[in-house]
């Protein structure tokens, strides 16, 4: 969603102006330094999106088009990667009772898992306590 968003905010921010025949142009001129122009009025074209330091300019049309085509196989890609991690689901094509016997047989296999650690745990105790005893009975040599 991360990467979608950051697309739509580039295409919105930096789409090139495009022309209408018959229209006057509504892309901001080179001198007006990002402001909107003034209306007969006094006052700013609201029309446009605000353009100031925080806002680039416009993409030059060729730069812009190239950078839309990189968005899009980002995006496509990022599609796939999901689809193939959807797929890999366990629960895809199972039934409820075929995934209910899996995860019996995987609680006893965690139950039988848990108690060797819980064996190894204790052997490793006792372990301790030998090597303690042993390095208690050594004595230093002069």
């Amino acid at each position: 969603m991360t990467q979608m968003y950051a697309s739509l905010m580039y295409i919105q921010t930096r789409a090139p102006y495009g022309d209408i025949p018959g229209q006057p142009s509504q892309a901001p001129h080179p001198a007006s330094n990002g402001t909107a122009p003034a209306n007969q009025d006094g006052d700013a074209n609201n029309d446009q999106p605000p353009q100031g330091p925080s806002t680039p300019p416009p993409e030059r049309s060729g730069v812009f088009n190239s950078a839309l085509r990189e968005l899009a196989q980002d995006l496509v890609l990022k599609e796939q990667q999901m689809e193939i991690i959807i797929n890999s689901l366990p629960g895809l094509g199972n039934s409820e009772a075929d995934q209910e016997r899996l995860i019996r047989k995987y609680e006893a296999e965690l139950r039988e898992v848990e108690a060797e650690r819980a064996r190894a745990e204790e052997e490793k105790e006792q372990m301790v306590d030998m090597l303690g005893e042993v390095i208690g009975k050594v004595r230093r040599v002069p």
